[in-house]
């Protein structure tokens, strides 16, 4: 169970859920409540997707380039934390009210969802994760993580009016911070075992 909250909370936050929530704000704005739902659907099944993908091929990845994994940690824990800052300055906007194409895998799912830094934390969690029950459990908390992502872009609309857009953008700049403070873990452990 504590594995499973520790990853839950780990991925919901590494999905930057609400920049992720004001950016589909902004890009769906013309869309009907019924056209943004739709989106939402589509941008959870292609997370999804994408993430059992790379959380299942973390080892092969590594071997095939023959890095370690204490190196991917460093790596993804650098992006993570240049994410984090731009967060917390409120520096990376995306944005405009017109839909040309469909929006839900590229941009929504890639790169705004599964950045750089999300994919090498996909890589670095599924290869730390040896035995098959763990890696069972970590799937499912990803899943759940996933699925709140989802529920947030479903209900939008009704996440806005309760909480405006400052309140999203405090909100994003809290996330921010949160994953700061898992770079900087991120890099540490990197350092550290490597160095033992």
């Amino acid at each position: 169970m504590k594995l499973f909250i520790s990853i839950f909370i780990k991925f919901f936050f590494l999905f930057t859920p609400f920049f992720l929530l004001s950016t589909f704000l902004s890009m769906t704005r013309d869309a009907s409540l019924t056209a943004r739902r739709k989106i939402a659907l589509k941008v959870a099944v292609a997370v999804a997707i994408i993430c059992a993908i790379l959380f299942l091929i973390g080892n092969q990845i590594f071997y095939l380039f023959g890095i370690t994994i204490n190196s991917f940690r460093v790596g993804t824990g650098v992006l993570l934390f240049l994410s984090a800052v731009t967060l917390v300055r409120g520096t990376e906007r995306v944005g405009g009210g017109d839909i040309h194409g469909d929006i839900s895998v590229v941009p929504l799912a890639i790169p705004i969802t599964v950045g750089p830094a999300t994919t090498g934390a996909l890589l670095v969690l599924g290869g730390e994760l040896d035995r098959l029950w763990d890696k069972i459990i970590g799937m499912a908390a990803l899943f759940a993580a996933i699925v709140c992502i989802g529920a947030m872009l479903y209900l939008s609309s009704a996440i806005e009016r309760i909480f405006g857009r400052l309140g999203l953008e405090i909100l994003s700049k809290i996330t921010g911070l949160v994953l700061a403070a898992l770079a900087a873990q991120m890099i540490m452990q990197g350092i550290n075992d490597f160095f033992a």
